[in-house]
């Protein structure tokens, strides 16, 4: 009997590179303690993986203490994706967020893995209350303004001056006890965070980011209306994989408004920012910076305008710089800004408005 030959060898599968999910090696196996299955938690596809209620490790599996995880990041884009395949999120105007709780005592992480644990205090005590053991909670830090809107410039006054005013709006769980649920489906994940959480309670620091099915396009429309700062829009069945990801999308609402120029300032390697003042009844206000990106007859205008109303000294509007460059408040521009903060962010100069009379 003539033998089969497989076309790839064993010794070339073995070869082949696997790529495994991002799960510390003590917690690719769990024990199931209904089955007494070992569970694999990275869904390779070779091992059974179940997520049944109640299906825990046994009580003498060692734990492994919980850190913090690189975040899963939104990709910015210009228009909320179509269809009932995504859910969709207020972005929230504040600094990113993971809160990790292991036995107890939770720590609070930046985006970039800093431990801010001091100055969210009242946050990680309002977290500590819930009675959660083990968790990683994913967020956003932010303050409210009288109508609820998220609030970054008195964010940064808040955390310093006024930490109790703090408020951490939860959008996803990672971990779960002995469980780590960034395989499972975000709607899955979001639904175990909301029964962690509990009742709303108007009084708590910590709360669910509540979310919409479909109609993105009308949902990104009645944020723009509140003025607030965009959406995030998360692809339904998908898992939670650090780094930028087009699982996750964000729309921001942009608006372009009128400012005078008090000043130029020059960074090396960067585009030379208009130092910008808001025109209020009480004078002139100061609304930050804009990088001047102006098409190049644009770009020479401006600069010639600036050397005609160069002046030796700042207005009383103007903030502290050493590098400034300071103008007679006679330059008018319009800007393309992010709404919702009284000073522009992500901001850039799209043209010349004319003389201030």
């Amino acid at each position: 009997m003539k033998r089969f030959k497989p076309p790839v060898s064993r010794t070339d599968l073995n070869a082949l590179p696997v790529t495994a999910p991002d799960v510390a090696e003590a917690e690719h196996f769990i024990t199931c303690p209904e089955c007494g299955q070992a569970i694999d938690c990275r869904r390779l596809g070779d091992v059974l993986h179940h997520d049944e209620p109640g299906h825990e490790p046994t009580v003498d599996t060692p734990l492994p203490a919980l850190s913090f995880i690189e975040p899963m990041l939104p990709t910015l884009v210009d228009d909320p994706p179509a269809g009932d395949g995504w859910i969709h999120e207020i972005k929230y105007d504040g600094y990113r967020t993971q809160i990790v709780v292991d036995q107890g005592q939770a720590r609070a992480f930046t985006r970039n893995g800093h431990d801010w644990s001091e100055r969210y205090r009242p946050l990680l005590a309002a977290i500590e209350a819930l009675g959660v053991e083990r968790a990683i909670i994913d967020g956003e830090v932010i303050v409210q303004d009288a109508e609820g809107r998220s609030d970054f410039a008195a964010l940064r006054t808040a955390i310093g001056r006024e930490p109790r005013r703090l408020v951490f709006m939860a959008f996803d769980l990672l971990h779960q006890g002995a469980t780590n649920l960034r395989p499972l489906a975000v709607e899955q994940r979001r639904e175990r965070l909301e029964e962690l959480l509990g009742a709303n309670d108007p009084a708590s620091p910590v709360h669910f980011s509540g979310h919409v099915g479909g109609n993105g396009a009308d949902f990104f429309a009645a944020v723009d209306r509140l003025g607030l700062e965009g959406i995030v829009s998360k692809k339904r069945g998908s898992r939670y994989l650090s780094g930028r990801a087009r699982n996750w999308l964000k729309v921001k609402c942009w608006t372009e408004s009128d400012f005078v120029v008090v000043g130029t300032e020059a960074t090396p390697g960067e585009p030379v920012a208009a130092l910008l003042a808001r025109e209020t009844e009480d004078g002139l206000k100061y609304a930050g910076g804009a990088a001047v990106t102006l098409p190049a007859s644009a770009r020479e205008q401006f600069y010639r305008a600036t050397e005609e109303l160069a002046r030796a000294r700042p207005l009383p509007c103007a903030p502290r710089s050493k590098k400034a460059r300071w103008l007679e408040p006679r330059l008018r521009v319009r800007v393309r800004h992010l709404k919702g903060s009284d000073k522009v962010r992500h901001a850039t100069v799209v043209g010349l408005a004319g003389a201030v009379r």
